[in-house]
């Protein structure tokens, strides 16, 4: 049977100084985070021992490169948050990456606490940008976005990560999750002005045009598809991390669950070898850029076996194979409720995608930017839109035009700001990163390292003791809580641990 699912997110958010143009985008967001994580106690760093990004899925390690160099090594700020989360200065961006969650409404509030926690570390953030410039009618601010391209070429990453069996073939997800990953932009997609490729005013995804290869390791260059990185962040023996690239970062919370619930049902089909052959796509990159560039969905791409299927098509395929296998197998409780989000989806994107304003970022942005078209007669590369394009993703909740239509209700949302305020310093109570959190919020002063698979203590001994957490499952509330709240030092809790 298919293992059970964890999964997170991993998002770069864009950021630039308002007021300072020159400043360095390394060191605003290094001022960024840690303007959040300062309180004046000791800072755990990272644990990289078993990271090794070069590390292939296809059966080796990638030759002819070195292994970058840890962050904490070369003076980037890196924080581990009591949340279970990590934020940290990746790319030249501010980093937050989610907490290992079991359902996708989980990874809906995990995922916008970090949307919260930039808001608050920017503000932070912003009296320690040094100097203003002559003739400047204002003092800097430092602008965060949670989106995936600055519209002068440059794109940067939102990935999803996923938890599957270790006996999958890798061969088998790129089979099936290729045409799975170039159909499903259309129900998640983002939204942007523009093209890397083609005169185009407006299409569904940030990230499609950057894309450039079917399967490969790299993610900021020759941008694949399916990615190959073999990080499990687990016992590598029984389970694999599924390290996806090729999703846009979301502000709707419906993108969000519907992104990640949807290929995890997939993948559980996968692991079951509950779905049939897919339908093989001739030239699954140039389908990935049709698809995008078509606001009517409708575009048919073609197959290798000559037929042509529109991305609608694509995605009912694996739909109906996920309705009949959450019936059939008795598949996890949160399935069914994703399935009928998909379902109301796809019924809106067939009918009129126009009509899920609200519900779909790329269509709510471009009905926001259609009615200044409308009534001030802009054309599609007005300056005046493509600043609504940026400012529909800050994160600021005053200023954020989504979250400004969200706090109207204008915008479908699925959790509660208290549960996302509760995210923000709390970790999920059913995956590890419950231990994690708890002991980085209760033992801070005695962890000298951590990541996603281990923590390890400094507590005045001969050697550091490391405390691994393998298992994705093991380590949440139910198991650690009480342990935790008998324990006062690290040392008492690394002695009941041994016993």
């Amino acid at each position: 049977m298919a293992i059970p699912k964890f999964f997170g997110t991993e998002t770069e958010f864009g950021i630039s100084v308002i007021g300072r143009p020159d400043f360095n985008p390394v060191l605003a967001s290094s001022l960024v985070v840690n303007a959040y994580s300062s309180d004046g106690r000791p800072r755990a760093r990272w644990d990289y021992e078993e990271e090794n990004p070069l590390r292939d899925a296809r059966g080796f390690t990638s030759p002819g490169a070195q292994e970058p160099q840890p962050d904490d090594d070369i003076g980037l700020a890196n924080s581990i948050l009591p949340n279970g989360a990590r934020f940290y200065v990746d790319h030249a961006h501010p980093e937050y990456s989610s907490p290992e969650t079991s359902n996708p409404r989980d990874a809906v509030i995990w995922d916008k606490a970090g949307d919260r926690i930039l808001e608050v570390a920017s503000a932070r953030a912003a009296h320690l940008v040094p100097g203003t410039l002559p003739g400047a009618s204002a003092p800097p601010r430092i602008l965060v976005t949670k989106n995936n391209t600055d519209g002068k070429g440059a794109a940067y990453g939102m990935h999803e990560n996923y938890i599957v069996d270790r006996a999958l073939p890798f061969g088998d997800i790129v089979r099936q999750l290729t045409p799975f990953f170039v159909s499903r932009q259309v129900m998640v997609g983002a939204g942007r002005i523009g093209s890397e490729l083609e005169e185009l005013p407006y299409q569904i995804t940030q990230r499609a045009d950057f894309f450039e290869v079917e399967v490969g390791l790299e993610t900021t260059l020759k941008r694949p598809i399916i990615n190959t990185r073999d990080e499990p962040h687990a016992d590598p023996e029984r389970f694999r991390r599924l390290h996806v690239i090729i999703g846009d970062a979301n502000m709707s919370e419906v993108c969000t669950y519907l992104k990640l619930g949807s290929t995890a049902l997939v993948l559980m089909m996968v692991e079951d070898s509950d779905l049939p052959e897919p339908p093989a796509l001739n030239q699954p990159v140039k389908a990935l850029h049709d698809v995008s560039h078509d606001l009517t969905c409708r575009r048919a791409v073609p197959l290798k076996d000559g037929r042509h299927l529109t991305p609608l098509q694509l995605q009912w395929h694996y739909l109906e194979h996920a309705q009949r296998y959450v019936k059939d197998r008795e598949g996890p409780d949160w399935g069914p409720e994703v399935l009928s989000v998909w379902e109301r989806v796809l019924d809106g994107l067939e009918g009129d995608p126009l009509s899920l304003d609200g519900v779909v970022d790329w269509v709510t942005k471009y009905r926001v930017m259609q009615r200044y078209v409308e009534r001030d007669g802009l054309e599609w590369d007005d300056d005046k839109l493509k600043l609504i394009d940026v400012q529909y993703h800050d994160v600021r909740r005053d200023k954020g035009i989504y979250n400004r239509l969200a706090a109207r209700g204008q915008c479908e949302t699925m959790v509660t700001e208290d549960e996302i305020t509760r995210a923000m310093t709390s970790p999920p109570r059913d995956t590890r990163a419950y231990f994690r959190g708890r002991c980085l919020e209760k033992y801070r002063d005695s962890v000298a390292a951590a990541g996603w698979d281990s923590i390890i203590f400094d507590v005045g001994r001969d050697s550091l003791q490391r405390v691994p957490m393998m298992d994705p499952a093991r380590g949440g509330a139910d198991a650690t809580e009480a342990l935790l709240d008998r324990c006062d030092t690290a040392a008492e809790l690394l002695d009941a641990l041994q016993r």
